[in-house]
């Protein structure tokens, strides 16, 4: 697939999928974006769970579309300020150049080089990048993929159902739900009706939060 750089209204970078015609993160802000509907409703409440549990156990994560790397490197981010383990599971079905991901700028905003190692990280093997963080990613479409792991959060940050309607059906869900823990969550940027509707007949709890900056409301579905 064809991508195209793109500086967003918070001054950090996205990627234009020209095959598609779509933006990997919100043109009003990927930063700002990610931030709040993975790191603040996904990874935020778990981490809360576990203060209040009292528990050091690690967290596990998957990521529907590793893309620019953007979702995995803020949390690599929050995984050490909070000296918490996290193992890091992310599946990409076209993964970017190696160039085009040289160019985003999320190390320079944040002074960091997580990003850099975030991409050169071999694919199909889980790798120990620090002992707080474990990134395992996989080059596959999510219908054909299979874990053995259980998950603490599912951050759904598929391309939109105007592009991919395949990735946001029941049936989608219906895989993933077994994989969240009993309070686990699954976050996502859609929140149009029939997406609702799907996540419920799957067993989850729809929670309705506000937006980041131009988006009315996002989703947080809790098992």
């Amino acid at each position: 697939m064809t991508t195209q750089l793109v500086l967003t209204a918070d001054g950090s970078h996205t990627l234009l999928n020209k095959t598609l015609n779509v933006h990997y993160h919100s043109i009003h802000g990927a930063l700002q974006e990610s931030v709040h509907i993975f790191i603040n409703l996904g990874f935020k409440e778990i981490l809360r769970q576990r203060q209040e549990a009292n528990s050091e156990a690690p967290i596990y994560i998957f990521e529907m579309g590793f893309g620019t790397g953007l979702n995995a490197f803020l949390t690599w981010l929050e995984a050490e300020k909070n000296r918490i383990p996290v193992h890091y599971v992310s599946i990409e079905a076209f993964p970017i150049a190696p160039e085009q991901a040289l160019q985003l700028n999320y190390d320079g905003l944040l002074s960091s080089t997580q990003l850099t190692h975030l991409h050169h990280t071999p694919w199909e093997n889980a790798i120990e990048l620090s002992p707080y963080f474990t990134l395992e990613k996989h080059i596959t479409p999510l219908q054909g993929f299979v874990t053995s792991h259980q998950f603490d959060a599912i951050y759904y940050d598929a391309f939109a159902p105007t592009a991919q309607p395949e990735l946001w059906t029941e049936e989608i869900f219906q895989k993933l739900a077994p994989w969240l823990k009993k309070n686990g969550n699954l976050t996502t940027y859609c929140s149009k009706s029939y997406i609702q509707r799907n996540l419920k007949a799957v067993g989850l709890t729809i929670e309705k939060h506000p937006g980041p900056k131009y988006k009315r409301e996002v989703i947080r579905a809790v098992k």
